[in-house]
């Protein structure tokens, strides 16, 4: 048994423990832990490459529970590299609606590269869907991100008359100040 079928998807599981344990907003790239879970899984396809060609010229069927095992684990960690991706995206997704469109000073050593290209379109997405909603005005979305308290709201008019709520049937007197 060779030293890669010991334990597999320890390093794919670890990343995504560290991420989730985290007390900060988003922690700093573990680009060595990614970096051995991309060498895990080559090593892992390696091995199959190997055992499948060995299956076809020899049709031993005892290897099949092998290649089905370590082609599991390579799925494991890639689906576990992608939770850990994922995951860091929602949060900078996230750190945009929180801190607007400028990355914080102590938080940006945290990104690599491509994260800090990602918030970048992210939030030029954001801010040409905002000036291109409300009549051509624009509606500042990052503005109120909690409900109000109060069941009723102050609605201003631009012009007097009625108008109705839909679902109701009462129509409400308007009146411009």
């Amino acid at each position: 048994m060779s030293r890669s079928n010991k334990m597999f998807g320890d390093n794919a599981f670890n990343l995504l423990k560290d991420l989730q344990r985290s007390s900060q907003t988003i922690p700093a790239f573990d680009d060595d832990g990614v970096r051995q879970v991309l060498e895990e899984i080559k090593a892992i396809f390696e091995e199959n490459v190997a055992q499948a060609s060995n299956y076809n010229s020899s049709g031993d069927r005892s290897l099949w529970p092998l290649l089905n095992y370590r082609h599991a684990a390579l799925q494991r960690n890639k689906r576990c590299l992608l939770a850990y991706l994922y995951e860091r995206m929602q949060r900078i997704k996230a750190m945009r609606w929180e801190f607007g469109p400028i990355i914080p000073s102590d938080i940006k050593p945290a990104l690599c590269e491509p994260e800090v290209q990602f918030f970048n379109n992210y939030s030029k997405s954001l801010a040409a869907y905002m000036r291109s909603v409300g009549d051509g005005q624009g509606i500042d979305l990052t503005g109120n991100l909690r409900p109000p308290k109060s069941l009723y709201i102050e609605v201003r008019s631009r012009t007097s008359g009625t108008a109705g709520t839909s679902g109701h049937s009462a129509a409400h007197n308007l009146r411009y100040k």
